[in-house]
């Protein structure tokens, strides 16, 4: 299955100050989701920021808010993002049928998330190199799993020209600037 640009919605999910000190490569996720995030502005693709227990958690990273243009989250306390009704209902009226996930942690949220998507029938894309975990083997384990419940496993940049489809989509230049 390809992603549509047209049938697309993102979740960046708990980027969070308390948690990313301890995510495994921690600045390559963070510049990664802003390079996506970017890209996804450009497509107009909507995103929708999450937050696991603001409260204990703390704000997401500043730089993931500069990026977006907006400092709106929805907050949580459900491991998946689908049990919070604000966000379920968010992702419902988009009417995209398409979800793309980063975030953290890869084995907690993003998998949980992943499989309730794909059992009320979403299209899940998990944006691989956007995704972590305090330990690697968590996050590869989470890779794997999502695997196995049909979740396709891309990057930034294959899926950004994903969503393009073609060098004739107005920000192409744009885009491409992005990734080099």
């Amino acid at each position: 299955m390809r992603a549509d640009i047209n049938n697309t919605i993102a979740l960046i999910i708990d980027e969070q100050v308390k948690l990313m000190p301890v995510i495994h490569e921690k600045d390559i996720i963070l510049h990664n989701t802003e390079i996506l995030i970017q890209g996804l502005k450009l497509l107009d693709v909507p995103f929708i920021i999450t937050q696991q227990y603001t409260k204990g958690m703390g704000m997401t990273e500043q730089c993931i808010f500069d990026v977006a243009g907006t400092e709106e989250y929805i907050d949580k306390r459900t491991f998946s993002c689908w049990d919070t009704d604000e966000i379920r209902q968010a992702v419902e009226a988009s009417g995209k049928k398409q979800v793309l996930l980063a975030g953290v942690e890869s084995h907690i949220c993003l998998l949980q998330t992943a499989i309730d998507l794909i059992d009320a029938g979403y299209d899940v894309f998990v944006v691989e190199n956007c995704v972590s975990s305090r330990r690697l083997s968590d996050k590869e384990t989470a890779i794997r799993r999502m695997m196995q419940t049909g979740v396709q496993v891309t990057s930034y940049e294959s899926i950004l020209f994903e969503l393009m489809r073609t060098s004739t989509h107005p920000n192409f230049r744009l885009v491409s600037k992005l990734i080099k």
